[in-house]
């Protein structure tokens, strides 16, 4: 069998992995211990992250031709790459606040929602809550001005509830 008919489904799993991504971050890992790949994997692995390491020159064939294709400029030394179909800001979110207990770990570029974003960028992005905390904080700046307005009412009424026995009390004398 040929070299490039054992690479060519590795390739295919890639282009596959990445058709339909909301994002793709790449990481240098190099310096993790094992122990620390392991959690970083399964923190991934729950928040719905594909994470995985693939020769350089396979991932620079699978992104060729895709919105992906601005990572082939940063594809040097060990790399892996994190891909989200469903967060566009989970990844870089995560390997963030990982790279923050494991400094060894370094962000180096990704595309998020079909833009293309240095390592600078990905730090901004990084910062950027989650999809369900944005929409929590809505609702509670919404919620905010109703519940106060609530209990204001129910000052008044409870107010207005203790002046009307004093009331009756000093027209019956």
């Amino acid at each position: 069998m040929a070299k490039v008919e054992i690479k060519q489904p590795i390739v295919q799993e890639i282009a596959e992995n990445v058709k339909d991504a909301q994002s793709v971050v790449l990481v240098d890992y190099r310096g993790l211990t094992v122990a620390q790949d392991t959690q970083l994997r399964k923190e991934l692995r729950e928040a719905g992250i594909t994470y995985k390491v693939y020769k350089n020159t396979l991932m620079n064939f699978a992104f060729k031709g895709t919105e992906f294709e601005g990572l082939t400029d940063c594809l040097e030394g060990p790399n892996a790459i994190a891909i989200s179909k469903d967060d566009a800001t989970a990844p870089a979110r995560l390997l963030a606040k990982f790279a923050k207990t494991a400094p060894a770990l370094e962000i180096k570029a990704g595309v998020v929602e079909g833009n293309f974003y240095d390592t600078e960028a990905m730090k901004e992005i990084s910062s950027i809550p989650s999809r369900e905390e944005l929409l929590a904080r809505l609702f509670g700046s919404w919620q905010s001005p109703i519940t106060n307005f609530a209990r204001v009412i129910k000052q008044i009424a409870e107010k207005d509830g203790e002046a009307a026995p004093a009331e009756e009390a000093a027209a019956e004398a």
